[in-house]
C-alpha cells in the first residue's frame, strides 16, 4: 500500500488497522495526525465554499446550481500548499498575463494559472465531496483511540518519504512518523 497527502493517511491506517492484509507500505508526504497548520488551512477552504451562496446548506445537488466560485477559491488556496515560493518565482515572477496588463485590468500570470487550476477542478470535482475530504483530513488522526505508541508496534516493512520543500507536509511530521516506525527517513530534495 503506498500513497501521499490523503493517501498517506490511508497507507497508515492500513499497516495499523489490517497488518496482515500489506506487504509493504510507502508512506509520503503526511503525517500522523492533522497538524495545526493543515487544520487551519483546510477549514479555511471549507468556509470558502460554504460561504457560496450557491452552497445552500450542502443541499444543492438538483438545483442547477453549485458552489463552484467557493470551491474556485478553495482550489486556489491548496495550490499554494501545492507549490514553493521558489517554483512560483521562477515560474512566473511578477509577470503579466500574457496580452493583459495587471495594472489596469488584467492578472499577473500566477493569478492566471491559480484561475486555470480553479477551473479545472471544476470541472471535474464536487464541492460537497471536496468539503468531506477535506473535513476528513482534518480529522485524521491515527493515535485517536490507540494511543501514542500505536506505530512503534507495526510490523509491516515501512517507507518513509518526505521532500524538502513541501509546505503542508513538513519534514519533521515524516521524521516523526519514520522515528515511530524505527525505520529512516527518505529525502526527497526538490523545489517543487
Amino acid at each position: 500500500v503506498m500513497g501521499g497527502s490523503m493517501g498517506g493517511m490511508r497507507t497508515l491506517e492500513w499497516i495499523v488497522q489490517h497488518p496482515e492484509r500489506v506487504g509493504t507500505a510507502l508512506v509520503m508526504a503526511t503525517s500522523a495526525a492533522a497538524s495545526a497548520d493543515q487544520i487551519a488551512t483546510q477549514s479555511v477552504q471549507i468556509q470558502a465554499i460554504q460561504a457560496d451562496p450557491d452552497w445552500q446548506g450542502g443541499d444543492y445537488y438538483g438545483t442547477g446550481r453549485a458552489p463552484l466560485t467557493g470551491m474556485g477559491i478553495a482550489r486556489r488556496i491548496a495550490h499554494l500548499t501545492y507549490r514553493t515560493e521558489r517554483e512560483l518565482a521562477g515560474r512566473f515572477g511578477r509577470d503579466h498575463q500574457l496580452g493583459e496588463n495587471a495594472l489596469t485590468d488584467g492578472r499577473f500570470a500566477v493569478q492566471s494559472y491559480l484561475d486555470h487550476q480553479a477551473a479545472k477542478l471544476n470541472r471535474r470535482f464536487d464541492p460537497g465531496t471536496y468539503v468531506a475530504l477535506s473535513d476528513a483530513m482534518s480529522l485524521h488522526d491515527v493515535y485517536r483511540g490507540r494511543g501514542l505508541d500505536v506505530l512503534r508496534g507495526v510490523e509491516v516493512p515501512t517507507r518513509v518519504v518526505g521532500l524538502t520543500s513541501d509546505r503542508l507536509y513538513p519534514l519533521y511530521l515524516q521524521q516523526q512518523i519514520a522515528d515511530e516506525l524505527g525505520v529512516d527517513l527518505d529525502v526527497v530534495e526538490s523545489p517543487f
